[in-house]
């Protein structure tokens, strides 16, 4: 699925709708079966709006099943979707004009050029009924760095160009909600960055934006939140400063002697150990200028400390674990 129908003209920021505290996305007890497979089990998410979420899980988590069942695409075998503050499925018509989308990769015509394609896109988009869509087109090629190979074949497209062609045609027109299933699959690093740019222009905007992404160190580049999911089942869901933090922050100590250093620490009764050349001290019940006082006092010479806390890759690592 790539795009979908806007309400307002291209090139201006989304107005946001509803009360000021409703989530733009909120579900309850989603779940999804196939039979005997569960795919998707009683997912309780909550989106606020304007964040940018990364949905984060192993393949065959359920991240795109989820995805299809809040816009509509999927039907839920039990559990309610709320988006933008409607009902999905059963208000699916005035929810999806408000977003654009793309899912398990874009679709277009393969003998038609980029540029013929996003039109066709165009032409059904309600906010550019009467409108100079040509415009709309040429902005949206512009804005994903496709404007030189808009006439070319969409056949002769690598994967990165297409990908970026499924972008544009999310990005036609304003959104509320911009949903991206796996967004920078088949992009070189220059891609990967444009990617970032256009996430981060899109939550300067106010625009709430959720990222389904493997590449851990994007999300942590470009999201404010973070949901994951293990089994069909969300294991975790916040904000990502707290998510990280949860893995308890520490602080990492260069010193002359780290043997006389990590000896004082334990006598202290401070969990370190030695990490690249320093020490690496938990601060769970410590602050940073006690610790360095600490070892100033035992008379270990200090050359620099920084505070530091867990990467995300190891916030995964943990939660995944936990449920296995």
């Amino acid at each position: 699925m790539s795009g979908s129908t806007g309400t307002a003209e291209a090139g201006a920021s989304a107005p946001a709708s509803g009360p000021e505290r409703e989530p733009a996305l909120r579900t309850s007890s989603l779940r999804k079966t196939y039979g005997r497979t569960v795919a998707v089990s009683d997912v309780d998410l909550s989106v606020p709006r304007g964040a940018v979420l990364g949905v984060l899980g192993p393949n065959g988590s359920g991240k795109t099943t989820t995805i299809r069942m809040l816009l509509g695409l999927t039907e839920p075998s039990s559990g309610s979707v709320e988006l933008l503050g409607h009902r999905i499925p059963e208000h699916t018509g005035r929810a999806l004009p408000l977003v654009g989308a793309l899912v398990e990769g874009p679709g277009f015509h393969p003998f038609l050029s980029g540029r013929r394609n996003l039109a066709r896109c165009a032409a059904m988009e309600p906010a550019l009924f009467g409108a100079d869509t040509g415009t709309a087109v040429g902005q949206a090629l512009e804005r994903v760095g496709l404007a030189e190979a808009a006439d070319r074949k969409y056949r002769s497209y690598s994967l990165g160009m297409k990908q970026r062609l499924g972008l544009a045609a999310a990005l036609l027109v304003p959104r509320e909600l911009v949903v991206l299933d796996e967004p920078t699959n088949g992009l070189d690093p220059a891609g990967t960055r444009e990617i970032r740019r256009i996430v981060a222009e899109l939550h300067a905007g106010g625009t709430t934006v959720l990222v389904s992404s493997h590449l851990l160190s994007e999300v942590e580049a470009t999201c404010t939140h973070a949901a994951v999911l293990q089994h069909g089942s969300l294991i975790a869901q916040g904000e990502l400063n707290s998510l990280l933090e949860s893995g308890g922050p520490h602080l990492l100590v260069s010193v002359a002697d780290r043997e006389a250093g990590l000896e004082a620490l334990r006598d202290s009764g401070v969990p370190a150990r030695a990490e690249n050349g320093a020490l690496r001290v938990e601060l769970s019940d410590r602050d940073a200028p006690e610790v360095i006082a600490g070892l100033v006092r035992a008379g270990v010479d200090v050359y620099e400390a920084r505070r530091e806390r867990a990467g995300l890759e190891e916030i995964f690592a943990r939660l995944t674990e936990e449920e296995s």
